[in-house]
């Protein structure tokens, strides 16, 4: 069974910084791929960025620039640094992960596994 755990949602002003975590199993998920993804009240689910295995990156353009994905794959945690958030990122945050064997898709809220999302309000 996959189990991913955000943490590190929160309240912020407009031009402040949060960092997600995100810790998860490698039971059966890839642990090569994971990303994140955002999803507002009365929104669509909105990719925001994927880490693929060789290290490369995607992020939507909303957040580009502003936003950076990372992981440690010793300690198996995605990361995501979000610097300059506006009052338009405030939305459920959730890790992604696909399960082995499934593409490394640019959009992770297609991945098969994701966690229980963690809040971020931007005021």
């Amino acid at each position: 069974h996959v189990q991913l755990v955000e943490s590190g949602g929160g309240s912020v002003q407009s031009g402040g910084s949060l960092t997600l975590s995100c810790v998860g199993t490698k039971s059966t998920a890839s642990a090569d791929c994971m990303g994140w993804f955002r999803q507002a009240p009365g929104k669509e689910r909105e990719a925001v960025a994927r880490i693929a295995g060789d290290g490369s990156t995607t992020y939507a353009e909303s957040v580009k620039g502003r936003f950076t994905i990372s992981k440690d794959n010793v300690k198996n945690t995605l990361y995501l640094q979000m610097n300059g958030l506006k009052p338009e990122d405030t939305a459920m945050y959730y890790c992604a992960a696909p399960a082995i064997g499934d593409i490394c898709d640019t959009d992770a809220s297609r991945f098969r596994y994701r966690g229980q999302g963690t809040q971020v309000t931007v005021s």
